[in-house]
């Protein structure tokens, strides 16, 4: 409960909401304890009195019945009723929802189509219809806008109970011999609860609204009993002459309703299981910044990644998923970057360019310097005149990169004019020589096409297109081949390594493929536990690992025609990067580890080309 209420009031929003339906609540529940006139008695001779005279705090009505008095006990029975309706039409529709669900074919089908005749009809219309019926009176307007509202969670509940009566857990209710109801009281509802909650606080203020409006017309509330909506409807004929009486408790519903709408809104965020590892609002535009520590000087490279930590802030935890990476490469030059999932390869890259979503994402020390310019804290401006036009991405999910609206030629020709002023024509020529340079077949065609007409590995050769589009100085490359069959693979690889040597492009290439880098790569690095853990030129490190977990990786590899018939593999798994053991992280997983790999930090040792963070290593530097 203590996380779910962090959570909400972190939505400034729905915290404002909940303040000021908090205030309003604890009015109106005191309303009987305060010294406040009869709402129903008249004085003819006070009417209309104007706000703040007479001992009328807001004035007074048409018959001289204190405004004050009558707003609070009618908001108290507008709230009432409004919560009642919204428990009635949740009850009674969560219900049809849920048994339709369960059990489909026919009582799905006579449930949901009586759900929508009910539909069919416009809801107000099918209010006054019930109200016309039944009698006007508050109780029959309570019963109109629950009956109308009862479509909306059956509809709602339904489609969740659809996807979960398919669910394994629900066939091993089954197989327990557990019957019908209670599978649907302790194994369904408890995950459809949340939906019925998030709707109930997001329907609550439409219901008063409804509510409103029918007494406002008066077939709600009658005479002397004061809701909100009559409220307002005795007022209209002095709107003009004295528009207190209708400000009055049209603010009030104003109030209620946005209240109610910013807290259900804020509800529906803090129950959503996606949402609870970030914000409830959008990343911001650029990676949040706190640096520490001081920051390290310039080099010679063209990109260089000096000391770089990003950790993830999700509550009282913080994962460490960079700590302290350095990384450099020339212009021509390609560096590849290796390590198991989750050893921090991709949030390195992203935090190049401040892609990192914030929150929960934080760079806390560190630099990355483009051609000498530091990026980290860098305005948003500046990166983004950076981002896809001197540093593009590969990124490894073409679907990040493609947008599913637009054609593939389009958002190529929209990638070259976001940082070049050039005509449409001008292009879309570049955008079919792009394409035609990946190697697509059909150029003139495919180029009309969107993302859902390709085929995957067609999308990522769109992807490494649209980051080749304007030339860039460096590439970094997340996993760009994966998607691709091993003839095209090598095709791109090709291309990417003349395009480096033509035009003396950069690429940092994040891969979980030796074969790949021992093709493309002129210097790797090996990532583990957010660390470089050993760094050389590719083809020393190949031939002589020095660090136990690169030789390790190494011997992972299968070597076809080798008469090896057992694959070998790394005992153990990554550490979690919020709670990383003393010393080498990698010392739980090694055979060679002594007391000392667990005594405190292990450097990085760098002599000469080569690097090894490991005081045991395979061999001598």
């Amino acid at each position: 409960m203590i996380a779910f209420l962090k959570l909400l009031f972190r939505n400034k929003l729905a915290t404002l909401g909940a303040v000021v339906l908090t205030v309003i609540v604890i009015l109106v529940l005191m309303t009987p304890l305060l010294p406040l006139p009869d709402p129903d008695v008249t004085a003819t001779a006070d009417r209309f009195k104007r706000p703040l005279t007479g001992g009328h705090l807001l004035g007074t009505d048409h018959l001289g019945r204190d405004l004050l008095s009558r707003l609070l006990w009618g908001t108290r029975l507008s709230l009432a009723v409004g919560v009642a309706a919204a428990v009635i039409a949740a009850f009674l529709g969560s219900a049809i929802g849920i048994t339709a669900g369960y059990f489909g074919g026919k009582v799905d089908n006579i449930f949901m189509r009586g759900v929508d005749m009910l539909m069919a009809f416009p809801y107000i219309l099918l209010a006054l219809a019930i109200v016309a019926a039944l009698g006007p009176g508050l109780m029959n307007a309570l019963i109109a806008v629950a009956a109308v509202n009862v479509p909306f969670f059956a509809r709602n509940i339904r489609g969740i109970t659809v996807g979960l009566a398919g669910r394994e857990f629900i066939d091993a209710a089954r197989l327990a011999g557990m019957g019908h109801t209670r599978i649907i009281l302790t194994e369904l509802l408890p995950n459809v609860l949340p939906v019925i909650i998030i709707a109930m606080s997001t329907t609550v203020g439409w219901m008063i609204l409804e509510t409103a409006g029918l007494s406002f017309l008066g077939l709600g509330s009658q005479p002397p009993q004061a809701d909100l909506g009559s409220m307002l409807g005795e007022a209209r004929s002095a709107l003009i002459s004295h528009p207190h009486t209708s400000v009055v408790p049209g603010i009030m519903i104003f109030l209620i309703v946005m209240s109610i709408n910013l807290l259900g809104d804020g509800v529906r965020d803090a129950l959503d299981p996606r949402l609870r590892s970030g914000a409830l609002s959008r990343p911001l535009p650029t990676t949040l910044v706190d640096r520490k520590g001081e920051v390290p000087p310039a080099t010679d490279d063209l990109l260089a990644i000096q000391e770089l930590a990003t950790q993830f802030h999700v509550g009282k935890r913080i994962y460490r998923a960079v700590d302290g990476v350095s990384l450099a490469v020339k212009p021509g030059e390609c560096l590849g970057v290796i390590g198991e999932s989750g050893s921090g390869k991709s949030v390195t890259a992203l935090s190049v360019m401040g892609l990192v979503a914030s929150p929960p994402g934080v760079i806390t020390g560190g630099a990355v310097r483009f051609q000498g310019e530091d990026l980290v804290g860098a305005p948003y401006e500046t990166l983004r005149r950076r981002r896809g036009d001197r540093v593009a991405y590969i990124f490894q999910d073409p679907l990040s990169t493609l947008h599913p609206l637009y054609t593939v030629g389009h958002q190529l020709a929209e990638s070259i004019q976001s940082h070049h002023d050039v005509s449409s024509s001008e292009a879309r020529n570049r955008a079919i020589q792009l394409l035609k340079d990946v190697r697509i077949p059909n150029v003139e065609s495919r180029l009309d096409n969107y993302p859902h007409e390709m085929s995957g590995g067609m999308r990522q050769r769109v992807g490494i297109a649209m980051a080749m589009a304007n030339e860039p100085d460096v590439i970094i490359a997340d996993e760009p081949t994966t998607a691709l069959d091993v003839t095209v693979q090598a095709q791109i690889l090709a291309l990417l390594n003349d395009l480096r040597r033509e035009r003396g492009l950069a690429i940092i290439f994040i891969t979980h493929d030796f074969g790949v880098v021992a093709q493309l790569c002129d210097r790797m690095a090996v990532m583990y536990a957010g660390r470089i853990v050993e760094e050389g030129p590719t083809g020393d490190v190949l031939a002589h690992p020095l660090h136990p977990y690169t030789k390790r990786l190494i011997a992972c590899v299968p070597e076809l025609g080798e008469g090896r018939r057992e694959l070998a593999a790394i005992p153990g798994l990554p550490p979690v990067v919020d709670d990383l053991p003393p010393g080498c992280s990698f010392a739980p997983r090694c055979d060679k580890a002594q007391d000392r790999c667990r005594a405190g930090d292990v450097s990085l040792d760098r002599s000469g080309v080569r690097a090894v963070r490991c005081l045991y290593p395979e061999e001598a530097l």
